[in-house]
């Protein structure tokens, strides 16, 4: 059975991208920050929780650690948990976006390195966005032209970047962006926009369940390969 972790799993992409790999038979580790949301969600599923705040340290080693001993190894990780960071423009809402979009994905990624090194078929997709796109955000027949959010952009960016990287440095491991699609979540409600997370969820699963010969390095949508 694949083993898996996805972060940021109690609702959302992370949930739907959850219930979707269960159903092709993969045990799923549903990481979250609250105890009580995640286990609910976890029970909801039929999968198993774990506590996982990619923004501490002790909490990822942990979570990493506990999967660890339970199962011998760690075949996919999604590195879905993220924030918007839309409220301000300032120091302290940039350092927190960053943590968590970014530094998060250092954090979980060395934790889950040595589980993956031991998977036959080991699979790492980050959920980034093309807000963070050079070719999108300048594209004004595209949404994200008009898409006000500095920080959020910049650290998806960031994401995206520390995918490509990680894919050079690991060659034995696959590591994917994705682009999910604008979908409607917490995060979006304030823009009212958006489709299921059940469609977007598609393309992350897609990319999760990939071949020991698939693609690494890449960014995606769901029509393949964007310009960055």
């Amino acid at each position: 059975m694949t083993v898996t972790l996805i972060t940021g799993a109690n609702k959302g992409i992370g949930f739907e991208t959850a219930k979707q790999l269960l159903a092709q038979g993969h045990d799923v580790y549903l990481g979250a920050r609250d105890p009580e949301r995640g286990e609910k969600a976890a029970a909801d599923l039929g999968a198993r929780f774990v506590q996982l705040d990619v923004t501490d340290d002790a909490s990822v080693s942990n979570a990493l650690a506990t999967i660890g001993a339970a199962e011998g190894r760690l075949d996919v990780l999604v590195h879905n948990a993220g924030i918007l960071a839309g409220e301000a423009l300032d120091g302290p809402t940039a350092l927190r976006a960053f943590d968590t979009n970014a530094v998060g994905i250092v954090r979980v990624t060395e934790a889950a390195l040595p589980w993956l090194r031991k998977s036959a078929n080991p699979t790492v997709v980050t959920v980034s966005s093309s807000a963070g796109s050079f070719w999108a955000v300048n594209n004004p027949d595209r949404p994200e032209y008009h898409l006000p959010l500095a920080l959020y952009s910049a650290s998806k960016t960031a994401a995206t970047m520390l995918t490509v990287q990680y894919a050079k440095a690991h060659p034995g491991v696959k590591f994917n962006a994705v682009e999910p699609g604008t979908t409607a979540t917490d995060m979006t409600a304030a823009f009212g926009i958006g489709r299921s997370p059940e469609e977007s969820a598609k393309t992350i699963v897609r990319l999760a369940t990939l071949a020991a010969d698939g693609p690494t390095g890449t960014f995606q949508d769901e029509n393949g390969t964007l310009p960055w």
